[in-house]
């Protein structure tokens, strides 16, 4: 099963660009691979250039993009936070001021959206 999760850049208006990640989307593990390998903005924005992907962490190291296989799905801009965390995701992952937050469904598709910390020991790899 996927644990679905959204990956987004605050922009400087307040507007965020993201993407959808399919699999593995909770702290433990995509939380804690983008705090360790996606640490700065110009890594969080080139990951988030490629679009919608599978997952950000492949077993090479490299995300598997849905554009590989043939997909046209680019990243999604929404006016702001609110709008952002509106999609049914399970897990969003928001790069602001200059660190990840992670927002999640409280009570597993409850629609109540709350901050939830990100576990701070790095992964291998």
């Amino acid at each position: 099963m996927a644990t679905r999760a959204r990956i987004g850049i605050e922009l400087k208006n307040g507007s965020v660009l993201s993407v959808y990640h399919h699999w593995d989307g909770y702290p433990e593990w995509l939380g804690r691979i983008l705090n360790t390998h996606y640490n700065t903005r110009a890594k969080v924005a080139e990951l988030i250039d490629g679009g919608d992907m599978s997952t950000c962490w492949d077993e090479n190291n490299q995300p598997e993009y849905y554009s590989a296989r043939g997909e046209n799905c680019p990243p999604r801009h929404d006016a702001d936070l609110n709008e952002y965390l509106c999609d049914g995701e399970e897990y969003w992952y928001l790069f602001t001021n200059g660190k990840w937050v992670c927002y999640a469904d409280d009570s597993r598709l409850s629609g109540v959206v709350k901050e939830v910390p990100i576990p701070t020991a790095a992964l291998a790899g």
